[in-house]
């Protein structure tokens, strides 16, 4: 029931009372999809949470950091029965609030998860495509609008409240560019170049908060550091890709400082997870061995700890240095 089409997206209310179907399900049913639902809207604002922390801290380094608000929407019809998803949040349209990152502008904005979304600017949620097999471009869509009116100022959000319909103007402010999407599925953690993605069953999403932000940071530094152009552009040969993920596995503990976490928590990482999981997560042979890599990472430290002390921010766009000439 509750199994989604890949769509989360960072662009980087109160419950309503249940909507009436025809096929209800009963109280016990609609009690369970509401804590399943409720469970999964927690794994997502943890991870949205943790990846603006990383991309707002950092954006002053990413050669590319537009305004965003740490938004994520949730589309009725990408789940299995978008009947039942609608009871148990309480709305009556196709869009809702899914959650909203912890310290972003879509929080302090009081967005609050099943908060029916009604239009973004002068784009009514009404007027997208009719659901279909590639329910995910719905929500490429609306971010797409919500990036646009950004790009030009505050954006204006019409909202549903208590079965009022409401507007909300929330100003962005400057992330890297990067969403962080949650998979229901699946145990790994990638990046794409433009996503940060990671599986519900993924060891790391238990660890406590700053080991794993050190996981994602170690995604969204492929995304800042623009591995996949450079791989695309000189081949992905196991040489190449063990560059591009030693580069990565460096970065980890500048990213951490920047979003205001401890750094060494990138080698705890390592340490706790390289054990069980090096060559599970990580193909081995493209990949340094994980007591490598918690040298790689603490070696660093020192230069990061010197750059906060000396200036309160650890630029790495200036001090961190590459293994590849890619782009920053």
């Amino acid at each position: 029931m509750l199994r989604r089409f890949a769509a989360c997206l960072l662009v980087l209310g109160p419950m309503l009372a249940p909507v009436a179907a025809a096929h209800a399900a009963t109280g016990s049913e609609l009690a369970e999809t509401r804590a399943a639902l409720a469970a999964l809207q927690a794994d997502d604002l943890r991870l949205q949470s943790v990846g603006w922390r990383l991309a707002s801290g950092n954006a002053p380094f990413c050669r590319d950091a537009p305004m965003a608000i740490g938004l994520l929407m949730q589309d009725m019809a990408g789940y299995g029965r978008p009947d039942a998803i609608r009871s148990a949040a309480g709305i009556a349209g196709d869009v809702a609030v899914q959650a909203s990152a912890a310290g972003s502008p879509a929080a302090l904005a009081r967005l609050q998860a099943n908060t029916e979304i009604l239009a973004i600017g002068d784009f009514e949620v009404a007027n997208l495509p009719r659901a279909d097999s590639r329910n995910w471009q719905r929500l490429l869509t609306l971010n797409e609008h919500l990036d646009r009116a950004l790009s030009l100022g505050p954006a204006t959000l019409t909202l549903r409240e208590n079965g009022v319909a409401i507007t909300r103007e929330i100003t962005g402010v400057p992330a890297c560019r990067s969403r962080f999407e949650l998979l229901d599925n699946g145990g790994r953690a990638a990046a794409d170049g433009h996503r940060v993605v990671i599986g519900r069953e993924f060891a790391g999403i238990e660890y406590a908060e700053q080991e794993f932000a050190a996981a994602v940071a170690h995604e969204l530094a492929h995304n800042v550091l623009y591995h996949r152009l450079w791989l695309e552009e000189n081949g992905r040969k196991r040489r190449n890709i063990r560059l591009t993920e030693r580069e990565a596995d460096r970065l980890m503990p500048w990213l951490l400082a920047n979003a205001g976490y401890d750094p060494a928590a990138a080698a705890d990482f390592m340490r706790r997870w390289g054990p069980r999981h090096d060559g599970g997560l990580f193909r081995a042979r493209s990949h340094d061995g994980w007591d490598e890599r918690v040298d790689y990472i603490e070696a660093e430290l020192p230069a990061i700890r010197a750059a906060m002390t000396a200036d309160g921010q650890a630029d790495w766009a200036t001090l961190f240095r590459r293994e590849i000439a890619g782009p920053r």
